[in-house]
């Protein structure tokens, strides 16, 4: 049934777009929000009302501040040049947008720009792959040879999974025994109208979480991004 399932229908598609795009908004509108003094609390429960005001039902935010990699909300204050990570789930019609965007309370400075864009050079080279009749496993392999080829290696993980009604459905692309799976779909063809995220998340023992999560549509030619928007640094404007 799951199978099935993995090739979404037009319908499917659209609300899968809607709640991409609405928690991108609304994760844009927050990062503009955030200022020294606000707790992790707060810009979490600013997120929250943002989904909710987009007509999206709020699952849950996972938000890293500083050089902190812990993503739980907390009265952890933010500071002038903190770097926000924010990972939500919003529901549009039982179906989830799960992404994840930078912030940061000033500017970046250099090594941070270098360290964003790593970061969204792997995930661009794991899309180049996907298309109808592509091998899934192609996306993991292209993600993980990137990282482990870099000097972030030791520090940073690529990981995809199938998107619909939730966060991690088939197809199942890769094998990792904490979350049972065995990577069933790595040796079968993507299918057009599959949902795939893509995710590369670095915990930089300096300079805290940079995360970028993507959500990829299969085309017959290739992909499209659902909620595609804010990709780079996200600068307070407060």
């Amino acid at each position: 049934m799951e199978r099935l399932r993995a090739r979404k229908t037009p319908q499917e598609i659209e609300y899968l777009r809607e709640a991409s795009e609405r928690v991108v908004e609304s994760m844009s509108t927050t990062f503009k929000a955030c200022k020294p003094g606000l707790s992790k609390h707060d810009v979490a429960e600013r997120l929250r009302r943002e989904e909710v005001n987009r007509g999206l039902v709020f699952d849950y935010c996972l938000i890293a501040a500083g050089d902190s990699f812990n993503r739980a909300p907390s009265e952890q204050r933010l500071a002038a040049g903190d770097i926000i990570s924010l990972d939500s789930g919003g529901n549009y019609k039982g179906y989830i947008g799960d992404l994840c965007r930078m912030g940061i309370v000033g500017e970046p400075d250099s090594e941070l720009i270098g360290l964003l864009d790593f970061v969204d050079d792997v995930q661009l080279a794991a899309r180049k792959p996907i298309r109808a009749g592509a091998r899934g496993g192609d996306i993991i392999a292209i993600g993980q040879k990137l990282v482990e080829a870099s000097p972030h290696r030791s520090y940073t993980h690529f990981m995809a999974h199938g998107m619909g009604l939730v966060s991690h459905e088939a197809p199942r692309l890769m094998t990792l025994p904490r979350l049972s799976y065995t990577g069933d779909d790595a040796e079968r063809p993507l299918e057009s109208g599959m949902v795939i995220s893509i995710e590369t998340t670095m915990n930089h023992p300096k300079r805290g979480l940079v995360k970028l999560e993507d959500t990829l549509l299969v085309t017959e030619r290739g992909c499209e991004g659902l909620g595609d928007a804010g990709r780079g640094w996200n600068i307070a404007s407060a």
